[in-house]
């Protein structure tokens, strides 16, 4: 009986503790937590404000300049309860974070050098969302621009993830619509075939048999390149519509040279 008793007067004690504690702290809670609302709110306001400035202006839109708006509205806010709610001279803590930044900043230095990197690439207006890119060994359109990377999808739906420092140093190419989806087929010719009776053969050939596949409104080319013992040496190219991969239509291309009457059928036909 006793036991319980002393158990009932630990938790009333506790009890008691918690409700002085909140009571001595109430307006600091208020103050913190009234804060936390008002940068909460600043936040997603600014957030939705500089989305709808960026859209309208020629300044490239990209979820770096976001999350450094976020970063530096929860920095204030931060500075704000340092000293009412915990204690915590503002002035004391930059100075000591001057001292250790320079130990991080080694750590980091992947880091600072790919947002550094993101912003020349951003205010450059080097790159920016919707641009077609080729680098690195990735051909695609860039989605966005973070702190660390560029986000490149693929056409076949792959998302690349490139840090922004690669990007910097790296040689990259910026490609039209039409030249991204270009698909180039060489192949040999019978020795002896007319010319012209050649081109416009596989320039049918391939326009019947790429229909599904092929830019609308786009016509195959064919340019005759050289010679070589088995006959002429011919270069095909098509342009593919969005969402078709290069292979598919490398693949139909090559199926409709193949059943030509002007292909020499000894030689490989190639990419």
């Amino acid at each position: 009986m006793t036991t319980g008793t002393n158990v009932v007067d630990s938790g009333m004690a506790w009890y008691w503790y918690i409700l002085d504690w909140l009571k001595a702290n109430a307006g600091r809670l208020v103050f913190f937590a009234v804060v936390l609302v008002i940068a909460l709110l600043i936040t997603k306001g600014l957030s939705r404000l500089m989305r709808k400035v960026l859209d309208h202006s020629n300044v490239p839109s990209a979820s770096i300049f976001i999350n450094i708006m976020r970063v530096l509205v929860w920095v204030v806010a931060a500075t704000i309860v340092l000293k009412p709610v915990f204690g915590i001279d503002p002035t004391t803590l930059m100075t000591a974070l001057g001292v250790g930044g320079i130990a991080v900043s080694l750590g980091l230095k992947d880091t600072v050098a790919n947002v550094i990197s993101g912003f020349g690439l951003m205010l450059g207006k080097v790159i920016q969302p919707g641009d077609i890119v080729s680098v690195a060994g990735t051909t695609g359109t860039v989605k966005d621009i973070t702190w660390r990377q560029t986000v490149v999808r693929e056409r076949n739906g792959n998302e690349m993830v490139i840090p922004n420092s690669v990007l910097n140093t790296a040689s990259l190419e910026k490609l039209t619509p039409v030249n991204e989806g270009l698909v180039t087929m060489t192949f040999t010719a019978k020795a002896g075939s007319d010319p012209a009776e050649l081109t416009q053969a596989v320039k049918a050939a391939i326009a019947k048999g790429t229909v599904q596949f092929a830019q609308p409104g786009s016509k195959p080319l064919v340019k005759l390149t050289g010679f070589s013992p088995y006959g002429i040496e011919v270069e095909a190219m098509a342009f593919t519509r969005d969402g078709v991969l290069l292979s598919t239509m490398r693949d139909a291309m090559a199926r409709a040279v193949a059943g030509c009457a002007y292909v020499e059928q000894r030689a490989a036909i190639g990419e």
